[in-house]
Protein backbone atom coordinates (compact mmCIF):
# COMPACT_ATOMS: atom_id res chain seq x y z
CA UNK A 1 0.00 0.00 0.00
CA UNK A 2 1.20 3.10 -0.90
CA UNK A 3 1.44 6.24 1.61
CA UNK A 4 -1.35 8.21 1.99
CA UNK A 5 1.23 11.69 1.43
CA UNK A 6 4.08 10.52 -0.42
CA UNK A 7 7.04 9.55 1.48
CA UNK A 8 6.71 6.83 3.61
CA UNK A 9 9.17 7.89 5.94
CA UNK A 10 10.37 11.13 7.49
CA UNK A 11 13.91 12.24 5.17
CA UNK A 12 15.90 15.41 5.46
CA UNK A 13 15.06 18.33 4.11
CA UNK A 14 17.42 20.68 2.52
CA UNK A 15 19.52 21.36 -0.51
CA UNK A 16 23.31 20.64 -1.73
CA UNK A 17 24.94 24.19 -1.12
CA UNK A 18 22.86 24.98 2.38
CA UNK A 19 25.21 24.69 5.46
CA UNK A 20 23.54 22.98 8.60
CA UNK A 21 25.14 22.96 12.40
CA UNK A 22 23.60 19.66 13.41
CA UNK A 23 22.72 19.26 17.33
CA UNK A 24 22.93 16.32 17.50
CA UNK A 25 26.23 15.15 16.12
CA UNK A 26 27.84 18.83 17.26
CA UNK A 27 29.04 18.60 13.42
CA UNK A 28 28.19 20.80 10.56
CA UNK A 29 26.93 19.59 7.29
CA UNK A 30 25.89 20.38 3.57
CA UNK A 31 22.46 19.46 2.41
CA UNK A 32 19.84 16.91 3.97
CA UNK A 33 21.63 14.99 6.65
CA UNK A 34 19.87 14.98 9.73
CA UNK A 35 16.17 15.38 10.37
CA UNK A 36 15.57 19.32 10.32
CA UNK A 37 14.77 19.44 14.18
CA UNK A 38 18.35 18.48 15.15
CA UNK A 39 19.79 21.17 12.74
CA UNK A 40 20.13 24.98 12.98
CA UNK A 41 20.64 26.52 9.74
CA UNK A 42 20.65 26.95 6.84
CA UNK A 43 23.98 28.95 6.68
CA UNK A 44 25.19 30.18 3.49
CA UNK A 45 28.79 28.90 4.18
CA UNK A 46 30.56 26.34 6.63
CA UNK A 47 32.12 28.46 8.40
CA UNK A 48 28.67 30.44 9.64
CA UNK A 49 27.02 27.28 9.89
CA UNK A 50 30.34 26.27 12.40
CA UNK A 51 29.40 29.29 14.44
CA UNK A 52 25.68 28.53 14.38
CA UNK A 53 25.40 28.18 18.27
CA UNK A 54 27.24 31.57 19.31
CA UNK A 55 24.79 33.32 16.65
CA UNK A 56 22.04 31.53 17.89
CA UNK A 57 23.31 32.69 21.52
CA UNK A 58 24.00 36.23 20.23
CA UNK A 59 20.45 36.50 18.62
CA UNK A 60 18.79 34.97 21.63
CA UNK A 61 20.80 37.95 23.44
CA UNK A 62 19.39 40.90 21.63
CA UNK A 63 16.19 39.35 21.38
CA UNK A 64 15.73 39.40 25.22
CA UNK A 65 17.29 43.14 25.07
CA UNK A 66 14.68 44.09 22.71
CA UNK A 67 12.11 46.25 24.42
CA UNK A 68 9.59 45.53 22.10
CA UNK A 69 9.56 41.79 23.27
CA UNK A 70 9.77 42.37 26.48
CA UNK A 71 7.42 41.64 29.40
CA UNK A 72 8.93 43.70 31.97
CA UNK A 73 7.69 46.96 33.46
CA UNK A 74 9.86 49.58 32.95
CA UNK A 75 12.67 49.55 35.67
CA UNK A 76 12.40 46.11 35.97
CA UNK A 77 15.62 44.16 36.23
CA UNK A 78 15.90 40.81 34.40
CA UNK A 79 16.16 37.53 36.66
Amino acid sequence: MAPLFGRSRREPTGRPGEWYYCLKHSKVEEGPECPAKDRLGPYTTREEAARAIEIARDRETAWRKDPRWSDREEGEREA
